[in-house]
């Protein structure tokens, strides 16, 4: 039990450090991986329709969007 409850406080800790870190940068610089340029082009091409700047959970949860 003590070695899970470390575990878990410093993945708690490390993901404060990263939820820090990409909120203090602004989205269009902010690259996660070599590939997100790629990752966003197939994206787009799966759901060219799609509005990211607002997410309507009853959109995505509607028959057209499954």
């Amino acid at each position: 039990p003590r070695v899970e409850l470390a575990w878990a406080m410093k993945a708690h800790q490390h993901a404060q450090v990263y939820f820090n870190l990409i909120s203090s940068v602004d989205p269009k610089f902010l690259r996660l991986t070599k590939v997100d340029e790629q990752i966003y082009e197939e994206f787009r091409r799966s759901f060219p329709e799609l509005h990211l700047d607002v997410l309507d959970p009853e959109e995505l949860k509607s028959e057209a969007a499954k």
